[in-house]
């Protein structure tokens, strides 16, 4: 948790727009200091943010999917139940201190920001947005309204990332240069969270009941129900998720994004198998090479993201007995000096060297600098954050860039394309139709935010 007070951090940070009113916090805490919560996105990832601060108020419950949220509804019968989260808000908005968005990627943003227009404190599941202008939005939104935000990286509350961080600052790993981090194969199956439709585009299926399929596609454009979208396998099909690199990103490519300031990549390098551009799919296998510029603290980095089980050429030379924990995901950041190895997430890090000077090497480990959040997840943080006037280390200001740096290697796995970027003004340099995508057109009634 940063030792540092909203107030603060407004007073520091610049207000994005004059002349737009700054609501203030509306606090309705009860007697007992408890938050009143809405929960956008009840069942899954959902679930699995809320359950964790039962001593909290849920007020209200938002899904369009009456079958994936009935467990939750079940546990708190008494809660009033929506299925639009415009309604929830038009109805119990002075009821609402604090709301967890946990729905598909491409509804995050406009649940997000119609939240924190209100002065509402939000927490969204990763990845923060399904677009780069959305993220820059929420950034610059959150501090004008000065509300406590998080996206729900596991990684970054743990003790793992904060020794990267300690280690790379003093000097364990030297000069890192590279970075590799890769994934494994998809396992495509109906039911599945990958499902690969027979034929494309995906033949029209019934509705089911329970399913509210207009409010579902949000801001999307509309599109025939497919059992391939919905519930669970939205993410591979770039519409409405962001595959494997955007799913799994915040949390691989979060240690080493942290520790070297990676900011934005000045180009992005891809090698995708099969392309699936037409169709708007993920493909099966494919290598990301982002190329960050050479900043005041650090020499020019270059980052490989491999997925579909394709691995770095380091990670055979090291030995397979010695990689077969990091077989399914892993990261690898080569230092001049050392070279340091997690997993999927950055919550076990490990200088690779023999096992006698490891144990030496924690005995006179670099001093723990970084405040320490014990047994918290991210919405715990973030909960804790909102009563005690701080901000967790994954507020917007952070995870927006991060999501942003994940979201441009997706655009060129996307449309199988070799892209310049020009971080300052968010544009795609060398392709004119990818960079329409930095900002695609939404549905009539979903546009929140213009004025960011």
């Amino acid at each position: 948790m940063k030792k540092t007070s909203r107030r603060s951090f407004i007073k520091h940070t610049s207000v994005v727009s004059s002349g737009l009113l700054i609501l203030p916090n509306l606090y309705s805490f009860s007697a007992n200091n408890r938050l009143n919560v809405a929960v956008i996105g009840v069942g899954g990832r959902g679930r699995a943010n809320w359950s964790r601060i039962p001593k909290e108020n849920i007020v209200a419950m938002c899904d369009v999917d009456d079958n994936r949220a009935k467990d939750g509804y079940n546990m708190h019968p008494n809660v009033r139940k929506f299925k639009d989260f415009r309604v929830m808000f038009d109805k119990m908005h002075k009821e609402i201190d604090a709301v967890i968005i946990s729905t598909p990627d491409h509804t995050h943003f406009a649940a997000t920001m119609a939240a924190m227009e209100l002065g509402k404190h939000v927490y969204v599941e990763k990845p923060l947005a399904h677009n780069v202008w959305e993220l820059r939005a929420l950034k610059k939104a959150a501090k004008y309204y000065k509300i406590v935000s998080q996206m729900g990286n596991q990684g970054h509350t743990t003790n793992g990332i904060r020794l990267i961080k300690e280690w790379y600052d003093a000097g364990v790993l030297g000069e890192v240069k590279e970075v590799h981090a890769w994934i494994g194969a998809f396992n495509f199956k109906p039911g599945n969270y990958w499902t690969k439709p027979d034929s494309f585009p995906p033949p029209k299926h019934l509705i089911p009941d329970y399913l509210d399929w207009d409010l579902w596609l949000g801001p999307s454009k509309y599109r025939d129900f497919n059992t391939a979208y919905a519930p669970k396998s939205w993410r591979g099909f770039y519409d409405f998720g962001n595959g494997q690199l955007g799913d799994w990103s915040c949390h691989t490519l979060d240690g080493p994004y942290w520790s070297l300031d990676l900011g934005m990549p000045k180009s992005i390098n891809v090698n995708v198998t099969n392309p699936m551009t037409k169709h708007n799919f993920v493909s099966e296998k494919s290598v990301v090479t982002y190329n960050f510029a050479k900043n005041k603290n650090r020499p020019k980095v270059t980052l490989k993201w491999y997925e579909g089980g394709l691995k770095p050429d380091l990670y055979h030379d090291l030995g397979i007995d010695k990689m077969k924990p990091y077989n399914r995901q892993g990261m690898i950041m080569v230092g001049d000096k050392n070279t340091l190895i997690t997993g999927g997430r950055p919550n076990n890090p490990r200088l690779l060297m023999s096992d006698s000077d490891w144990i030496d090497f924690n005995k006179n480990a670099p001093e723990k600098i970084i405040p320490r959040i014990k047994d918290e997840t991210p919405v715990e943080e973030w909960v804790n954050s909102i009563k005690n006037d701080t901000l967790p280390l994954s507020n917007f200001e952070y995870s927006a860039d991060l999501t942003e740096m994940a979201l441009l290697g997706c655009l060129a796995q996307r449309f199988n394309a070799d892209l310049e970027y020009n971080a300052d003004k968010m544009k795609i340099t060398n392709r004119e139709d990818v960079d329409a995508f930095l900002k695609p057109p939404v549905r009539k009634g979903w546009s929140y935010g213009e004025q960011f």
